[in-house]
């Protein structure tokens, strides 16, 4: 990774803002690299030369970055950027802040409450990884349509059915206590719904057989961002709370799994069911939001917050056979539609096109 530099804006050349890049990796993270990884020709990376958290970053991002970009196009590809580019093109991956801040931090809720709806009218163009989305940043800002791409996220190609032997290695450097698990991963935040699921798993054990699991693979949310509460204070039986998975075990955890949950209350693509897909695990989903729009038929779509219903998901997914092998297949092909390569070539596509259209 480069340290920044003053960049002359060279032809061709694009800045990418890559301050993401020193925090922990999230999913956001691994969205840009991947992205770097399938296309790292023109981009010139720049951050900060120290690690900056918190208001540090925030105020090299605003008041430093825009001197060290020049001429060149700036990608922002992590939901914020400096308000005094204009020659800049944004990622917005969701607009939770702007839904739901209730689910943030107070002092992270305000900043972005204040900072998204200035900086996608001020950025030359957005670039939005969903239809939904899209048009939740429409209802929530005073951005135009024509301002806005749809680019789909991609699935790594690591994640693919896997042989047993990968599995049980897995499995047992991951801790789970059995051979025959539902896997649900994500951060441990508000929106994940885990307070649900796990009640519906509660209620859904008694129609299961007693060695079933539920693992649930993930960190907890950082409390400045997502306040003090994970909403899983208690749990029930059988249940193994995996932390963070290293990710070199990662994707045989999904493929080992008999069925994959993710009934969260809001994403702006959700990228772990598809990992799941392409992993031929078949899935359970929420029915709102970003997920039709995704997953379409290739997964079951329970309503998030019934617990009933997750529960009757559960039940039929894990005891269902033909069900889950006819899930299994058809997310198969459907993961197959996201691919990194074909984001990185749209993203490039779309920086391309602000570079033209702003000289």
């Amino acid at each position: 990774m480069t340290s920044y530099t003053r960049i002359g804006g060279g032809p061709g050349k694009i800045v990418v803002n890559c301050r993401i890049l020193q925090s922990q990796l999230t999913g956001i993270g691994r969205y840009l690299t991947d992205i770097l990884n399938c296309d790292a020709g023109p981009y010139q990376q720049v951050m900060p030369k120290q690690v900056r958290a918190g208001i540090g970053g925030h105020v090299w991002e605003q008041f430093v970055l825009p001197f060290r970009v020049g001429r060149a196009v700036l990608w922002s590809p992590s939901n914020t950027g400096p308000l005094l580019v204009r020659r800049q093109v944004v990622t917005i991956h969701d607009v939770t802040t702007l839904d739901h801040p209730e689910w943030m931090g107070r002092k992270f809720a305000a900043w972005y409450g204040f900072l998204l709806p200035k900086l996608v009218l001020r950025a030359s163009h957005v670039i939005v990884v969903s239809e939904f989305t899209k048009q939740r940043l429409l209802a929530k800002t005073l951005i135009k349509a024509d301002k806005i791409t749809v680019i789909y996220n991609g699935v790594d190609a690591k994640f693919h059915p896997r042989d047993a032997d990968e599995v049980a290695v897995a499995v047992k450097a991951v801790g789970v206590p059995v051979k025959k698990y539902l896997l649900t991963v994500g951060s441990l935040e508000p929106r994940k719904n885990l307070k649900r699921l796990l009640a519906a798993w509660e209620q859904a054990q008694l129609e299961l057989p007693d060695d079933i699991w539920l693992v649930v693979a993930g960190a907890k949310g950082k409390a400045q961002v997502f306040g003090d509460t994970t909403g899983a204070e208690t749990l029930p039986p059988r249940v193994h709370l995996a932390g963070r998975v290293d990710d070199r075990l990662l994707p045989a955890l999904y493929a080992g799994a008999a069925g994959f949950a993710y009934v969260s209350l809001y994403e702006g693509f959700g990228l772990p069911p598809v990992e799941a897909m392409a992993s031929g695990v078949p899935v359970l989903v929420s029915d709102g939001t970003v997920f039709p729009e995704i997953i379409g038929d290739s997964g079951l779509l329970v309503d998030p917050m019934d617990v009933d219903s997750i529960a009757t998901g559960i039940v039929r997914l894990l005891t269902d056979e033909k069900l889950a092998a006819d899930l299994a297949q058809r997310g198969l092909e459907r993961a197959k539609l996201y691919t990194w390569q074909r984001a990185a070539s749209e993203t490039l596509a779309a920086l391309r096109r602000c570079e033209i259209e702003t000289q």
